[in-house]
């Protein structure tokens, strides 16, 4: 008997070791809390920023009072593009091609003056010939006959098998 009392004196603990326990349990929460909310924050604040960039980008003027001064808009961005195929078009056309060439000194080619050159070696690329060899119409597509009955056949069919047998097929 003596024995189990002083396992119970051990195992039983001071009142103020309990009141730390219940501290340290505590404190340990209250972090754990702590440490979500600032995760929560942190990717609250990152996503309020990248909203508030996309709002920049789409309507500068709705951020900054003098609009035309922010070259990264989508709309400034788009116009620059397009004046830029534009400018691009104008300068690969037919007339403006021809009219560049002939202020450089070109003068338009023709047939006597263009020089063919047999180059030995050289192959030129295979022709494809996508037609069949040998048959000049198409051959029928060839379908097996289990393939050619419907759905609404083959319940028949077995409707009609299992009134003959008696029974379920």
């Amino acid at each position: 008997m003596n024995n189990v009392t002083q396992i119970v004196r051990k195992v039983h603990q001071a009142p103020w070791r309990v009141q730390r326990q219940w501290v340290v349990v505590f404190l340990l929460g209250l972090v754990i809390i702590a440490m979500v909310a600032g995760v929560y924050l942190s990717v609250t604040v990152r996503a309020t920023l990248a909203g508030r960039e996309v709002q920049m980008l789409l309507n500068p003027s709705l951020i900054n009072q003098y609009p035309d001064t922010q070259p990264n808009s989508i709309a400034t961005n788009q116009r620059i593009n397009s004046e830029l195929e534009m400018q691009l078009a104008y300068l690969s056309s037919v007339e403006s091609m021809r009219k560049r060439a002939e202020a450089m000194g070109f003068q338009t080619a023709g047939s006597d003056d263009m020089i063919f050159v047999a180059v030995s070696g050289y192959v030129g690329p295979a022709s494809v010939d996508l037609s069949t060899p040998g048959s000049s119409h198409t051959a029928a597509p060839i379908i097996l006959p289990e393939y050619t009955e419907s759905w609404f056949d083959y319940f028949l069919d077995q409707q009609i098998s299992a009134t003959s047998t008696g029974g379920q097929p």
